[in-house]
């Protein structure tokens, strides 16, 4: 870890009641193969832990740092996202895929560090290096990647779009923030979502509205 105090794992006793209360019956619908490679991670298998980080650690990574913007702490947060996983599959039951429980641990993850160093006032440093992707309402993806093959006119311009939108989805409150990623650039349908964050859709959808008007507003005259 890259800190020396350890980080609270407040959100985890959320991420056991919610995984404890889903039937239990859930995963019978699943292919044989996918209830097979569940098996072998709640029996700790090396290999299929290390089969599950290597599908999906540039995702995780990818999350994590647009929610702290800052790329040692998304590593680090990475790999603490990969470790309660390992010792809570235990409690996997099959609510949400596997992805989607995952990322609910991510943020959980960034959440917990945030708040850790909001209780010190650390003074947050933005990197503005992660391009955007993915397209809803607010299509955010489309304004900065729908040239193929760019002038160097076109990509000046499509920093200038992203540093704009990345300046304005960083001024939005944390629960907009983490939905709009979610959703709007990560791809994530409302229930996945729902499931990441552990909140209803009707919530989602409020926050997803709410937090894209806010964006609009600081993008007046920037786009």
């Amino acid at each position: 870890m890259s800190f020396g105090e350890p980080i609270a794992l407040h959100g985890q006793a959320e991420l056991e009641r919610a995984a404890a209360a889903s039937p239990a019956t859930t995963l019978d619908a699943r292919p044989s193969a996918e209830v097979q490679f569940i098996d072998r991670l709640r029996a700790h298998d090396a290999a299929a832990f290390e089969h599950l980080v290597n599908d999906h650690t540039s995702e995780i990574y990818a999350l994590l740092y647009r929610l702290t913007e800052d790329a040692e702490e998304a590593r680090d947060l990475t790999q603490e996202t990969f470790l309660q996983a390992f010792r809570h599959i235990s409690h996997f039951r099959g609510d949400a895929d596997l992805r989607t429980w995952l990322y609910r641990i991510a943020v959980n993850q960034a959440r917990n560090r945030w708040r850790w160093w909001k209780r010190r006032r650390r003074n947050v440093t933005v990197s503005l290096d992660a391009p955007l992707d993915g397209a809803d309402e607010l299509s955010l993806g489309s304004r900065l990647a729908d040239e193929r093959g760019p002038s160097p006119e076109q990509q000046t311009l499509a920093r200038e779009r992203e540093r704009a939108i990345m300046s304005a989805l960083r001024s939005l409150a944390r629960p907009y923030r983490e939905a709009i990623v979610l959703r709007d650039v990560e791809g994530l349908s409302y229930e996945e979502v729902a499931a990441a964050l552990d909140i209803s859709v009707g919530t989602v959808k409020s926050r997803l509205s709410r937090g894209r008007l806010e964006l609009r507003k600081r993008l007046e005259g920037s786009l």
